[in-house]
């Protein structure tokens, strides 16, 4: 585990805070949650068109971007579930 493991929960929980100052803290997390899970899409997209797709985006269908190869630890767990879970985690347990 590395410092640089925490740089997007800890940017969704900016996000959240933020939003919370104004009241609209579940607005933050799910603003929050959005980004990232559009985000990690996206990399997993351009990572099958690289690795599997042969450069062209007209190679992929639409469930390639789900396939296990293109999913590893960081990206499923540090970039993904663990923002939307301090998101989320930060606005039920403040109540």
């Amino acid at each position: 585990m590395k410092l640089f493991d925490f740089v997007h929960p800890a940017m969704a929980l900016v996000i959240v805070l933020t939003f919370d100052q104004f009241g609209f803290g579940l607005v933050g997390a799910t603003l929050a949650s959005a980004f990232f899970a559009g985000r990690e899409h996206a990399q997993a997209e351009y990572k099958w068109i690289e690795h599997f797709g042969g450069g062209k985006r007209a190679n992929m269908k639409w469930w390639n971007v789900f396939d296990k190869r293109v999913w590893d630890t960081h990206s499923w767990f540090w970039n993904l579930v663990a923002p939307i879970g301090v998101a989320f985690g930060f606005v039920f347990i403040k109540g």
